[in-house]
């Protein structure tokens, strides 16, 4: 099947500085000094509402990344902006915080990074940036078959305007029983969202591979056949500190009291990042450094760490796919 994206007219910004309303990517919830600007004087973008609909946009260049000759990904989808138009079933992604510059240049943004995870032929991915104020008209909710929440830089217990516009649509997809995935931050709203607690984490920052025990008790893995335990990329400082009513905890770790959650059979979340690869988490470790967050002489034994294992890509992204599109 042929397909098209509609891209932005401002498909790329410049990265914003560590001060004042800056961002930096999804890196963990917590991430930044300084609370962030209100919407109407946005630090994240130059603009409100999602231009996706612009008929003339200039196309940016393909994330080299996406441009291997071999990728899968390519062979299904031209990566040209922020919607992937295919038809049939269609997602959002809400986007907490903002694309490095070197995700936009290796990833065209983490957009590109989840639709390359999550996209089958198809589709329709729409992006939304939240944390700019952009989020979908009232009357569009209810046509989205699904929706995945990103990691941010920003506090799942804080309450900066976006944040509780985003509990309120939350709340509404909860009413709504549409399918809805939680990463990092994502996690932590969703969380909030249905009445659970989060904050800063009583351990400190997880950084690195992680080991979850995955509960066996729960059919969304039996079902799937997916071993007890994961490997999974982290980096936070935040966590769930008490469920909502009524979840269903599904997987923990030895740092981590609440790795993953599930609220009736249509809101799942998960505290680490399936979506990231290695050269992600090691940029951030390094943003990390440059914002005075972690020690300089703690990256060499974080980064070795990294890249001394692999985490269990493929079976988290099985695990998504089927809570997103199956009957899990």
């Amino acid at each position: 099947m042929t397909s098209s994206l509609a891209s932005r007219s401002e498909f790329s910004t410049n990265e914003v500085a560590p001060t004042g309303a800056s961002s930096s990517s999804s890196e963990p919830s917590g991430f930044h000094k300084t609370p962030p600007v209100g919407i109407s004087s946005c630090g994240f973008c130059h603009h409100r509402s999602p231009l996706r609909f612009n008929p003339h946009p200039p196309p940016p260049p393909i994330p080299p990344i996406l441009s291997l000759p071999n990728s899968t990904f390519c062979k299904l989808f031209a990566f040209t902006g922020e919607r992937l138009r295919m038809g049939g079933k269609k997602f959002g992604v809400l986007l907490c915080a903002e694309d490095s510059d070197f995700v936009k240049k290796m990833y065209g943004g983490y957009f590109g990074v989840f639709v390359k995870m999550l996209a089958e032929e198809g589709e329709t991915w729409d992006l939304y940036r939240v944390a700019c104020g952009e989020f979908p008209d009232d009357d569009e909710v209810e046509s989205y078959d699904g929706f995945v929440i990103s990691g941010s830089s920003r506090d799942a217990h804080g309450n900066d305007a976006w944040i509780c516009r985003l509990l309120t649509l939350l709340t509404k997809l909860d009413s709504l029983k549409k399918k809805v995935l939680g990463i990092c931050f994502g996690h932590q709203i969703l969380s909030r969202a249905l009445g659970g607690k989060s904050g800063r984490a009583i351990t400190g920052w997880d950084i690195g591979i992680r080991t979850v025990h995955l509960s066996s008790s729960s059919k969304i893995f039996s079902s799937l056949k997916i071993p007890a335990l994961l490997s999974i990329y982290e980096i936070h400082r935040d966590e769930v500190w008490e469920l909502p009513p009524k979840a269903e905890l599904i997987a923990w770790s030895e740092k981590t009291g609440v790795e993953m959650f599930k609220y009736g059979d249509h809101i799942m979340g998960i505290q680490g990042h399936p979506e990231y690869t290695k050269d992600i988490l090691l940029n951030l470790i390094d943003r990390l450094v440059k914002l005075n967050f972690i020690l300089d002489s703690e990256t060499e034994d974080l980064k070795a760490k990294v890249l001394a294992r692999e985490p269990d890509r493929e079976a988290w992204r099985r695990l998504c796919l089927n809570f997103l599109k199956g009957g899990l």
